[in-house]
C-alpha cells in the first residue's frame, strides 16, 4: 500500500498539544513501570530507605523499557496515521498505575491517543486504525523472540524461589494459588521453533521481562483487535464490511466471549452460594473459560459501546488496503488468548 508522504503541517502537531502533561505523564509512567517491573522480577522495592528504593529500581529496567516500547509504538502508529491523512490528534497520554499491594499491577493502564475531529473517510479510519496494532504487534513479536533466544539458564528461577530447593527442585509441583498465563498460537508457534531446553513455565513466565512484555502485547493487541465498537479492530471491521457487517461482528463476537467467561463466572457464583454445586461443571468447560470476559462485555457495552459512526465520506476500501485488513484480522486470530490468566 502506497500512502502519501510524511510531511505533515506544523498546525496537525503543534496545535493545542499539551507537551508538559505529556511530558509528567510518561514520566510519572516510566517511575511506576520501573516500580512494578520489580514486583515481577521477583524482587519487589521495599521503602527501608529512599536510597535503596531508588536504587531497587534498577531490576524493573528491562520490563518498563520494553513495555513502555511497546505501548509507544503502538500509539505513534496511530498518531502517525492520523498525521498522514491530515487528521488533528493529540500526543500519547500515557496512563500510570502504581503496583499497589491489594492488586497485580503492571505499572500503567495503557497509553491513549485523542482524534480531535471526525474522521473524513473511510481510508483514514481504516488506516487509523490500523497501524496502531500492526506497529505494537511487531514490537511484541520481536521482544518474544529475543526473550526466547536470549533466556537465563534453567536454574535462574531459584535466584527467585529458594525455596524451591527444599521442594523437590525445579520439578516439583506447582503450588496451589500460583498465577498461570495462558498460551495463544503466536506464543505455541514461537515455542515451536525454537523450543529451548530452559524454556520456563507459565507460572513463572512473569519473571522473565522480555517474554512477559512481549506475551502482554500480544494480548493488549488482540484485545484492540476486538471487533467492536470504536476499538482498533472496530474500525478496520467498519472500514472493511460497512455499517452491516461491523454490526453482525460486534454482536457475535460478544456473544463468544460472554460465552467464554460464563462457566468460570458460574463457577465463582456457585463458590460463594453453593460450593457443593461447583462439581456439576463440566471441567473442560473451566479449562476454556475466563471471568474476566464478563467484565469486558460490561466495559463494551456500559462505556464503550458496540456501535460505530459513519466517517464524513464511507466507501469502499480498495483491495491492496483489504489485504492488510485480513492480515490485521490473521494477527488478532494469533495473539487471542481464551484464558489469559489463571490460578492453579
Amino acid at each position: 500500500m502506497v500512502m502519501r508522504p510524511l510531511s505533515f503541517p506544523k498546525h496537525l502537531i503543534s496545535s493545542k498539544q499539551n507537551y508538559s502533561l505529556h511530558l509528567g505523564l510518561f514520566l510519572l509512567t516510566v517511575f511506576t513501570t520501573l516500580w512494578a517491573g520489580t514486583f515481577w522480577s521477583g524482587h519487589p522495592a521495599t521503602f527501608a530507605s529512599l536510597p535503596l528504593f531508588i536504587n531497587s529500581l534498577a531490576t524493573g529496567i528491562s520490563y518498563s523499557a520494553s513495555l513502555l516500547f511497546f505501548l509507544t509504538v503502538h500509539e505513534f502508529g496511530h498518531f502517525f496515521a492520523s498525521m498522514s491523512h491530515r487528521v488533528r490528534a493529540t500526543l500519547p497520554y500515557y496512563i500510570p498505575l502504581p503496583p499497589l499491594p491489594f492488586f497485580l499491577s503492571l505499572g500503567t493502564m495503557g497509553a491513549v491517543i485523542k482524534v480531535k475531529e471526525r474522521i473524513p473517510e473511510t481510508n483514514a479510519l481504516f488506516d487509523i486504525g490500523l497501524w496502531g496494532p500492526m506497529s505494537g504487534f511487531a514490537i511484541s513479536v520481536g521482544l518474544l523472540v529475543y526473550g526466547f533466544l536470549n533466556l537465563p539458564p534453567a536454574d535462574f528461577i531459584l535466584t527467585i524461589h529458594p525455596e524451591y530447593l527444599t521442594q523437590g527442585g525445579l520439578q516439583a509441583p506447582v503450588p496451589g494459588g500460583t498465577l498461570i498465563l495462558g498460551k495463544n498460537l503466536l506464543w505455541t508457534a514461537l515455542e515451536y521453533l525454537f523450543a529451548p531446553k530452559n524454556l520456563p513455565p507459565m507460572t513463572e513466565m512473569y519473571h522473565y521481562p522480555f517474554l512477559f512484555t512481549g506475551w502482554l502485547g500480544s494480548l493488549i493487541t488482540a484485545l484492540n483487535l476486538l471487533p467492536v465498537g470504536q476499538l482498533d479492530g472496530g474500525h478496520v471491521t467498519y472500514a472493511m464490511f460497512g455499517k452491516r457487517g461491523h454490526a453482525k461482528a460486534a454482536r457475535a463476537f460478544l456473544f463468544f466471549i460472554a460465552l467464554l467467561g460464563f462457566p468460570a463466572l458460574l463457577k465463582l457464583l456457585f463458590f460463594l452460594l453453593r460450593p457443593e454445586a461447583v462439581s456439576l461443571i463440566p471441567p473442560v468447560l473451566l479449562q476454556w473459560s475466563w471471568s474476566g470476559w464478563i467484565l469486558w462485555v460490561f466495559i463494551l457495552l456500559r462505556f464503550i459501546g458496540i456501535n460505530h459512526p459513519p466517517t464524513m465520506h464511507d466507501h469502499e476500501l480498495k483491495s491492496q488496503r483489504k489485504v492488510w485488513g485480513w492480515a490485521a484480522i490473521a494477527v488478532f486470530c494469533i495473539t487471542f488468548t481464551p484464558v489469559p490468566f489463571g490460578i492453579t
